[in-house]
C-alpha cells in the first residue's frame, strides 16, 4: 500500500477503477531522446482501463491524455527546475493517482525513470575533458550543485518504490552512488517502433544524398543528437576518413565551432539541424557513429540498428549493451583497442558494413515497443497489486 504522504494514493475502489498513472516530464524537445521515450510510452500504454495524465511545463497537445500544466515564472535554470518540482508536488497532492512516475529529479514520486543517468557520473566524464577556467566553472556552477542535491534527495526519499534504468550501466551507477538495494532498481531498455524504423528506410535516403551531391560509392556516416560536446561530435569529425562524408542531425549553440573544426581537418560534414523525421537520414547513411562521453541509453543507436546500420559508439553509452563488438558494430574503448578512426575506416568496406548492418537489424527486433510496454505494465501490476492492461 502507498504511504499517506506519497504523491500517489490508492483509489477507493482499486479493484474496478481504471488504473491512473501520472507521468512527469518538464518540457518537450522534439529532438530529445527522453522526450521520444515518454511520447512512445504514452502511445504504447494508451488503452482501455489505463488513464494517463502528463504533468508538464510544456508539451504538445495530443487529445489522448489529460495534461496538468505546471509553468510557474522563472529566471535561470536553477529556479526553473526548483519551481517546477514545487508546482508538481502541490498539484499532485490535489488529485488521486495509483502511481506517479517521474522523469525528473523530484522527491516523493513512486517511480523514477533515470533516463538522464546519474548527474555525478556525467560531471565526472565531462570534467575529465575540460581544462583551466572551463573546468573551474563546472565546479562553481550552481545548477550542478542544485541537481546533485535534488538527485540525492529523491533517491534518499523513503516513498521512492522503484527506479527504472534504461541500461545496466545506469543501474550499476545508481546502486554504487546511492546504495539502493538491488530489488529497488530495474532495467527496462528503450523500445523502438519496428514498423517505423526498418531497413526499408534505405529507400528514403536517395533525395538526401542527391541534395548534398553524394554519389553511391561514397561512404556516409550519420551522427544524431543535440549537445555536441557530450555526444562526441568533435571526435567523430577528427576521425572521419578523408574520402567519407558525415551528416550531423541535431542542434547546438556552438555549431559554428564544429563547422570550423571540420574545415580545419578538411572533412566533409553536413550540418542539417534538428529534424522531426530522421528516417530519411538513416536511409541516406551507411553507418552510424556516436562516440559519446556519457549517454544513459541513446535511442538513436537502436533506431539506426533497426534501420540496418552498423553502429560505432563507446562503452559510456548504455545502448552499447545491445552490441556485440564486431557483430552489430563496434564499441570504441579509449584505452587500448582500435581507435575511432580505425573503426570508421573498417566501415568504409561495403561488404563488412552490410554484414554488420544486417546483424544490427536482427538484434533490434528484440527491443520493440511491445516488449517495453509489457515490462512497464508488469511493473505497475506488481506495485499496485492488480493487473494493468
Amino acid at each position: 500500500m502507498q504511504s499517506a504522504n506519497s504523491l500517489a494514493e490508492q483509489p477507493i475502489d482499486a479493484a474496478h477503477a481504471p488504473f491512473r498513472l501520472a507521468l512527469v516530464r518538464q518540457r518537450y524537445n522534439p529532438y530529445g531522446g527522453a522526450e521520444r521515450f515518454v511520447e512512445r510510452a504514452l502511445n504504447a500504454l494508451h488503452g482501455d482501463g489505463l488513464e494517463i495524465t502528463l504533468v508538464t511545463r510544456s508539451w504538445p497537445e495530443s487529445g489522448k491524455h489529460d495534461v496538468i500544466r505546471c509553468a510557474p515564472l522563472y529566471f535561470g535554470n536553477v529556479w526553473r527546475d526548483w519551481s517546477f518540482a514545487r508546482c508538481v508536488r502541490r498539484r499532485l497532492e490535489r488529485k488521486r493517482f495509483d502511481l506517479v512516475q517521474s522523469h525528473e529529479r523530484i522527491a516523493g514520486c513512486d517511480i523514477y525513470r533515470a533516463g538522464d543517468g546519474v548527474h555525478l557520473e556525467w560531471l565526472r566524464a565531462r570534467r575529465a575533458e575540460l581544462t583551466g577556467w572551463a573546468r573551474l566553472g563546472s565546479y562553481l556552477n550552481p545548477y550542478h550543485w542544485y541537481t546533485l542535491a535534488a538527485e540525492r534527495s529523491m533517491f534518499d526519499d523513503s516513498r521512492l518504490r522503484k527506479v527504472i534504468c534504461n541500461s545496466r550501466m545506469v543501474r550499476d551507477e545508481i546502486r554504487r552512488v546511492f546504495a539502493l538495494p538491488q530489488e529497488k532498481v530495474q532495467v527496462i531498455y528503450n523500445g523502438v517502433d519496428l514498423a517505423r524504423y526498418t531497413p526499408a528506410a534505405r529507400a528514403l535516403g536517395a533525395p538526401i544524398r542527391n541534395a548534398y551531391g553524394i554519389n553511391d560509392s561514397t561512404t556516409v556516416f550519420l551522427f544524431v543528437g543535440s549537445g555536441f560536446a557530450r555526444k562526441g561530435l568533435a571526435a567523430a569529425i577528427r576521425a572521419l576518413p578523408a574520402h567519407a562524408h558525415l551528416i550531423v542531425v541535431g542542434k547546438d549553440r556552438k555549431e559554428k565551432h564544429y563547422r570550423r573544426l571540420a574545415e580545419q581537418h578538411c572533412r566533409t560534414v553536413h550540418f542539417v539541424g534538428g529534424q522531426q523525421d530522421v528516417r530519411p537520414f538513416y536511409g541516406a547513411a551507411d553507418a552510424f557513429v556516436l562516440p559519446t562521453l556519457y549517454e544513459p541509453f541513446s535511442s538513436t543507436v537502436l533506431e539506426a540498428m533497426a534501420c540496418g546500420l552498423p553502429v560505432i559508439t563507446t562503452p559510456r553509452n548504455g545502448a552499447s549493451e545491445l552490441i556485440d563488438d564486431g557483430v552489430q558494430g563496434y564499441i570504441c574503448h579509449r584505452a587500448g583497442g582500435p581507435s575511432l578512426s580505425e573503426l570508421m575506416d573498417r566501415l568504409c568496406d561495403r561488404a563488412r558494413r552490410e554484414q554488420l548492418g544486417a546483424a544490427a537489424a536482427t538484434r533490434a527486433q528484440d527491443f520493440g515497443l511491445e516488449a517495453m510496454t509489457a515490462q512497464l505494465q508488469q511493473l505497475y501490476t506488481e506495485l499496485i497489486g492488480r493487473a494493468v492492461r
